[in-house]
């Protein structure tokens, strides 16, 4: 391998061994009771032994083998519950403890839809355990931010009509084939599941705020933690009878600003 490439490989190992303890720390300290995670494919998050996990997702083992071709020859987890993940729809509500969905919203074609959901099957005091990418950190870094007026309009109106053009724009950024109307296409009629929808910290830290306060969708930021090419956020619902801007003055933890950068 040679000295240089040795200390680049223990460069790499030391990175994805604090990527690996930062969710672990934080999944240690929110992480309690009985829930689901979403989409875990190869890499569910680690949780604590006592806890219970039920491993959500669109398709069966052969269906996303069969959807997700380049996961061929990776061990992916066992799913109790096929569902969709955007909207929970057999999901009773107030029914668990935590939802734990990393690297999901982003393909979510309405996040804020997404988030209430979510929001709707945790009991009081229930945990959202989201891990985001952080688009100038990933293959995202050409495409331009998901504005907040864009996120609202699907929110309010369906994420139809802008279906296709999230495609072409991932198409155009990331795919970056030669016929990009056919590639377009392509994505299109196999529901392939992109990144619909790309953020940096402050932008993600502006749809909560509005989830929270404009819409009054009932959670606090219990914490947020830069993880390299991601960021960690914990949302904690409260009750129904609570609202979030007032709990949000006693919640323990990193308010949002933390994630402003």
């Amino acid at each position: 391998m040679g000295l240089a490439g040795a200390l680049r490989h223990r460069a790499g190992t030391l990175v994805d061994r604090r990527f690996a303890q930062r969710r672990w720390t934080l999944s240690k300290r929110h992480i309690a009771g009985s829930g689901l995670e979403i989409g875990a494919l190869h890499k569910p998050l680690r949780v604590p032994d006592d806890v219970r996990v039920r491993y959500v997702d669109r398709y069966d083992e052969a269906g996303l083998r069969s959807h997700y071709p380049e996961l061929d020859e990776l061990p992916l987890v066992e799913v109790d519950v096929v569902d969709d993940g955007e909207t929970l729809a057999t999901i009773p509500d107030g029914s668990v403890d935590f939802v734990i969905a990393n690297h999901f919203i982003e393909h979510t074609q309405n996040p804020l839809q997404t988030l209430s959901n979510h929001l709707r099957v945790l009991r009081a005091g229930g945990v959202l355990y989201l891990a985001v990418p952080d688009k100038r950190r990933t293959f995202d870094a050409d495409r331009a931010l998901t504005p907040l007026e864009h996120v609202l309009h699907d929110f309010e109106h369906g994420p139809a009509g802008s279906r296709d053009e999230h495609f072409r724009d991932w198409v155009v950024h990331v795919d970056k084939p030669q016929d990009v109307e056919a590639r377009v296409a392509e994505l299109s009629d196999a529901d392939y599941s992109i990144h619909f929808h790309v953020w940096t910290p402050r932008a993600f830290s502006e749809l909560l705020e509005h989830a929270r306060g404009e819409l009054g969708m009932p959670f606090t930021i219990a914490e947020v933690l830069r993880n390299g090419i991601e960021f960690i956020v914990i949302l904690r619902r409260v009750a129904d009878d609570a609202t979030a801007v007032e709990a949000e003055a006693t919640a323990p933890g990193r308010a949002a600003a933390d994630a402003r950068a």
